[in-house]
């Protein structure tokens, strides 16, 4: 693969993320499972493989692209995503500055957090402090079962947002499955396993500091 190849396909998990668990729930539809996780799990640390799939076009078929890694929040403001295959890469959130890395190149990207986040499926899963929180920036409704789990369709409010919804997949109470349809019609599947619910987590874990000699741009 060429470095224009991987660079197209490492913006792409980027894109999906910013464009773009386990707690135990008694209720019975995904939007009461979607309130207790959002109530009661503060922080947790999870492993992930990502599936992003283009949409057909030219009369050739959709292809997908996988990656896999791990995931860690601390609510309401701070996560981090850091992909370890096919390409190393992370997204952190302090707080204050989402950063985005990518290893290859040794290049950073630092934004004002509170500018970027909204309507993110990051906020769906590790940023809102509460239900209200994120019924601000989405309309939130049950959507039908599927595949033994209780859904929630999430659509972003913002007219200009690069995304058309996330659908959140739970399993027996637990949080599962991250479905996430871009603007442009890509589609990327987050699954979720080995989560460590209220894990406590060291609040230097999600400083960053740029890698010696990185290419910084903040925007």
């Amino acid at each position: 693969m060429n470095e224009a190849m991987k660079h197209t396909a490492k913006n792409g998990f980027f894109a999906i993320i910013l464009g773009a668990a386990c707690a135990v729930s008694t209720g019975a539809t995904g939007l009461n499972d979607l309130e207790n996780f959002v109530k009661t799990v503060k922080s947790g640390r999870a492993e992930f493989t990502q599936a992003v799939t283009a949409p057909a076009k030219d009369g050739q078929a959709a292809r997908t692209k996988s990656s896999s890694g791990t995931f860690e929040f601390s609510r309401p403001n701070r996560f981090k995503f850091v992909y370890k295959k096919p390409f190393e890469q992370s997204i952190v959130a302090d707080g204050q500055t989402l950063w985005l890395l990518d290893v290859d190149l040794n290049q950073v990207t630092a934004r004002q957090q509170s500018k970027v986040m909204g309507s993110t499926p990051a906020a769906l899963i590790a940023s809102a402090p509460d239900l209200k929180a994120l019924q601000a920036d989405f309309t939130l409704a049950d959507a039908p079962d599927k595949d033994a789990m209780q859904w929630v369709e999430a659509t972003p409010k913002a007219k200009d947002s690069a995304l058309q919804s996330v659908r959140v997949g739970f399993k027996s109470g637990a949080f599962a499955v991250l479905e996430i349809l871009d603007s442009f019609g890509q589609r990327s599947t987050m699954t979720f396993s080995a989560f460590q619910a209220n894990a406590p987590l060291d609040a230097a874990s999600f400083q960053f500091k740029p890698p010696a000699g990185a290419d910084v741009i903040r925007q």
